[in-house]
C-alpha cells in the first residue's frame, strides 16, 4: 500500500441487488403449511421460512432450527428481532469492517464486515435508530450510498466522521467525541452500506503502540460503549455488532399507497380491515391494521378485532360490550353513571330508599334554611351600618366612589401597613389598576361616623394639586376606611426626621412651605364650606416624587363644616396645637396658622417642635426673637452654611407672625400663602 492519498472500499451490507420481477403469484402465501417461528422469534408474513411462504424479498432461513438468519447473504447475517407495526423494522447483527497496519504503516490485512443483505434490496438502514462510529488515531471513514439503476431513480448520501488522537492519555472511556473515537448519524434512504477508510497523504498511519488498527461500524445507537483498550486490541473475529434496518414493500418501481393500490392482485395490504402508509425512509410503503384491530395486515383476514373487554387496561367502570373495532361502555339496568368510562355505576335508588332520602333532604334544607337566615342577617347588619354610616347620602354624590369590602380585603394586609397612629392603620395597594392608601380608623371612633357623610362629600370637593384627593370609601364596616391617592415620597416629617435624611436644599423648602400654604389657603377661603384642618404637622404633608406637597388626614376626624366658628372635640399633635384653642377650644381658621408657623420653623431648622428634653423648637426661636437676636445657630446648616440668611431670617420673621398668642394679630393662610410665593420668586430674579 503506497503513501498516497486514495480510497479504499470496505462493503458491508449491500441493500440492492439487480433481479427480474416477480409474478403476482409471489406476493401470496401457499396454502401449504408455513414454518411461523425460528427458535423463540416469530416470523410473521411477508417475512417466511421456506418456498411460497413469504414475498420476494423478505426469505428468512432457520439454521439448526433454531437461529433466524437473512436468507441469500453472504455470513448468514443473523437476525434478532422484526416488527410489523407501528414501525416496520428488522434488527440485524453485523460484524464490523477494519483495517490493520505494520510498523511502516504499511496495511497488511483487513476485512469488508460481510456480504450483502437480501438481494431485492427492501431494506434501508434506519437514520434514527443507528449511528456511524468510528475508532483510530488519524482515520477518516466515510459512508455513501446509490440507488440502483433498476429502480429508475439516482440518489447519493454520505456522510463521514474522523477519529484523531496523539497520545494513548487523550482518548477517554465513554467518551466517543473525535478522540480516538467518533460518532456520527446516517442520513435517510441509506441503501448501500460502504466504508471508505482514507490511507496516505495527511492520512499516513501513526501511533502504532497504541492504536494499530483502524475500525468502523454502523450499530444501534446507546449499545456501544467506547473503551480506550478498543483502540489496542478489538475481537473482530468475535465481536457483532446490531444495527436496525427499516423495511417496506418496495417493488414495481418503489410504489406509493395511492399507485400500490391501484394494482389490486399485486398490493402488499391484503386485509379488509387496514389502512396503507408511505415509508417514511426511502420509497414504498407498509401496512398497518385499522384502529380498533390487531393482527397482521399482509394476509388475508389478518386483521382481527380487539376484545377491547379482555382488557385490563380498557376504561370502562360499567358492563364493556366489544364491538367490531371497537367496544362499548354501558351500566346494567337499575344503574346509571354520567360517564361510565371514568365513574362508576350506581345503583338507582328503589322507593324503600326515598324514605331515608326524604329525612337527608330534611337535614339538607332545614341546613341550607339556616345558611339563609345566616346571610339575611349578616346582610341586614351590613345594610344598617351601611345606613348609618350615611351610605344612601353618598350615592347621590356621584363623585365619590363607594367600594365593598371584598375590594379592600386584598389589601388590608400586615405587609401592606404603611402607617400607623392614633387614628388607626395605612395600607398601600392596588385597586383598580392604581396605587392608593386606605386608612383603615380604630373602630369604635365616634367621631369617624357621625356626621361621616358630610364630611366625606365635602373632602370630595377639595381638588387642589397641594391637597391629598380622596377616592372613595367603604362604608360596609363598624368604622367606614377612606381610600385616598397614594403619595410615593412619604411624608414631611419621613424627609426631615427619618432614619435617612435626604438632601433637601433651601429652594425645596421654600417651595414645600409655599404650596402646602396654598392647599390649606385653599380650604379655608376658596371652597364653599369652609374646611378647618385641626391637626396641621409635618407627617400631614405628604411629598409626591417630585417632592410637590399635599395636605392629608383632614378627613377621618378633623374635617369639620361650619358656617362661622364653632367649638370642636379635635384629636391633634399638642406640640403644634394652638394654645388659644386648647383653653378655649375654639377652633378656628387661626388655629390652623399657629401650627402651620411651627412647620416652618422645623422646615428651616431640621428639628423636631419637641426636642430631647422636652425642649420646645418653637420656644428657642420665640426667645431670640424678643431678644432681637437672629436665630442662624437655630438653622439648618444644610441651608445656612452659604445660603440666604437673609431669607431664612425673612421666614423666621413670618412664622414668629403666624405663632403670635394674640390671633387677631395673626395673617391668615392666604396672606401667609402670598408672603411665601413672593419669597419664591425673589429667590427665581
Amino acid at each position: 500500500m503506497g503513501s498516497s492519498s486514495m480510497w479504499m472500499a470496505l462493503v458491508l451490507p449491500a441493500l440492492l441487488v439487480t433481479t427480474m420481477s416477480p409474478s403476482v403469484a409471489e406476493y401470496l402465501p401457499t396454502m401449504e403449511p408455513c414454518q411461523s417461528s425460528c427458535g423463540r422469534m416469530d416470523i410473521p408474513f411477508p417475512f417466511g421460512i421456506g418456498a411460497g411462504c413469504f414475498r420476494p424479498g423478505f426469505e428468512i432461513s432457520c439454521v439448526n432450527n433454531s437461529i433466524p438468519v437473512m436468507a441469500g447473504t453472504d455470513g448468514n447475517i443473523r437476525v434478532l428481532n422484526l416488527s410489523l407495526s407501528p414501525d416496520p423494522m428488522v434488527k440485524v447483527e453485523l460484524p464490523m469492517a477494519w483495517q490493520c497496519f505494520d510498523s511502516t504503516g504499511d496495511l497488511i490485512e483487513s476485512s469488508n464486515g460481510g456480504g450483502g443483505v437480501n438481494p431485492l434490496g427492501v431494506y434501508r438502514i434506519s437514520s434514527t435508530l443507528n449511528e456511524l462510529v468510528v475508532l483510530g488515531c488519524n482515520t477518516l471513514a466515510k459512508i455513501n450510498t446509490s440507488e440502483r439503476p433498476q429502480t429508475y431513480q439516482y440518489y447519493t448520501y454520505s456522510t463521514e466522521c474522523v477519529a484523531l488522537a496523539n497520545d494513548s492519555s487523550d482518548p477517554h472511556d465513554g467518551a466517543c467525541n473525535g478522540v480516538g473515537c467518533c460518532s456520527v448519524g446516517v442520513p435517510l434512504g441509506l441503501t448501500d452500506n460502504e466504508l471508505f477508510f482514507e490511507t496516505g497523504g495527511s492520512w499516513t498511519h501513526k501511533n502504532l503502540e497504541f492504536c494499530p488498527c483502524d475500525y468502523a461500524f454502523i450499530v444501534q445507537k446507546g449499545l456501544y460503549n467506547f473503551k480506550k483498550d478498543h483502540l489496542l486490541h478489538m475481537d473482530v473475529n468475535h465481536t457483532s455488532m446490531p444495527m436496525s434496518l427499516d423495511w417496506a414493500i418496495r417493488e414495481n418501481g418503489s410504489l406509493s399507497c395511492v399507485d400500490a393500490a391501484m394494482r389490486t392482485e399485486e398490493y402488499a395490504c391484503k386485509s379488509a380491515k387496514s389502512r396503507c402508509f408511505n415509508s417514511r425512509n426511502g420509497p414504498g410503503y407498509s401496512c398497518h391494521c385499522n384502529d380498533g384491530f390487531e393482527g397482521n395486515a399482509y394476509v388475508v383476514n389478518g386483521c382481527l378485532d380487539i376484545d377491547e373487554c379482555a382488557r385490563d387496561d380498557t376504561p370502562c367502570l360499567g358492563v364493556c360490550k366489544n364491538t367490531n373495532g371497537g367496544y362499548r361502555c354501558s351500566c346494567r339496568p337499575g344503574y346509571k353513571s354520567s360517564d361510565p368510562h371514568v365513574y362508576p355505576c350506581d345503583p338507582i335508588i328503589p322507593l324503600a330508599g326515598q324514605i331515608s332520602i326524604g329525612i337527608v333532604a330534611g337535614i339538607f334544607i332545614i341546613t341550607i334554611t339556616s345558611f339563609i337566615i345566616v346571610l339575611r342577617k349578616e346582610k341586614r347588619h351590613r345594610d344598617e351600618i351601611y345606613r348609618k354610616n350615611g351610605g344612601p347620602t353618598l350615592e347621590k354624590a356621584s363623585i365619590i366612589k363607594l367600594f365593598r369590602k371584598e375590594d379592600l380585603i386584598p389589601i388590608l394586609k400586615p405587609s401592606n401597613i404603611i402607617g400607623k397612629g392614633g387614628f388607626g392603620e395605612v395600607y398601600k395597594g392596588l385597586l383598580d389598576g392604581v396605587w392608593v392608601a386606605v386608612k383603615k380608623p380604630i373602630s369604635g371612633n365616634q367621631m369617624e361616623t357621625n356626621q361621616f357623610a358630610n364630611e366625606v362629600i365635602i373632602q370630595s370637593k377639595v381638588i387642589h394639586k397641594n391637597i391629598v384627593r380622596l377616592i372613595g370609601c367603604c362604608l360596609e364596616v363598624d368604622t367606614p376606611m377612606l381610600v385616598y391617592e397614594f403619595i410615593s415620597q412619604g411624608s414631611m416629617d419621613d424627609i426631615l426626621h427619618g432614619g435617612e435624611k435626604k438632601h433637601l436644599g433651601l429652594d425645596a423648602r421654600l417651595n414645600i412651605a409655599a404650596e402646602s400654604a396654598q392647599g390649606l389657603a385653599y380650604m379655608h377661603s376658596q371652597t364653599n364650606t369652609v374646611i378647618l384642618h385641626g391637626d396641621v404637622k409635618p407627617a400631614n404633608i405628604l411629598l409626591d416624587e417630585k417632592f410637590a406637597p399635599k395636605i392629608s388626614d383632614f378627613g377621618i376626624s378633623r374635617l369639620i363644616a361650619r358656617d362661622n366658628e364653632h367649638t370642636a372635640s379635635v384629636i391633634g399633635d399638642m406640640n403644634y396645637m394652638d394654645p388659644v384653642y386648647l383653653e378655649s377650644g375654639l377652633l378656628t381658621a387661626k388655629s390652623d396658622v399657629y401650627s402651620f408657623g411651627v412647620v416652618i420653623l422645623e422646615l428651616i431648622s431640621r428639628k423636631k417642635a419637641t426636642r430631647p428634653g422636652n425642649s420646645s423648637l418653637v420656644n428657642s426661636f420665640v426667645e431670640n426673637h424678643k431678644k432681637g437676636k437672629e436665630s442662624t445657630e437655630l438653622f439648618d446648616t444644610e441651608i445656612a452654611v452659604g445660603g440666604d440668611v437673609g431669607l431664612l431670617q425673612s421666614l423666621t420673621e413670618l412664622a414668629m407672625k403666624c405663632l403670635n398668642l394674640e390671633v387677631e394679630q395673626r395673617p391668615t393662610m392666604t396672606e401667609v400663602a402670598e408672603q411665601l410665593v413672593a419669597f419664591t420668586r425673589s429667590r427665581q430674579v
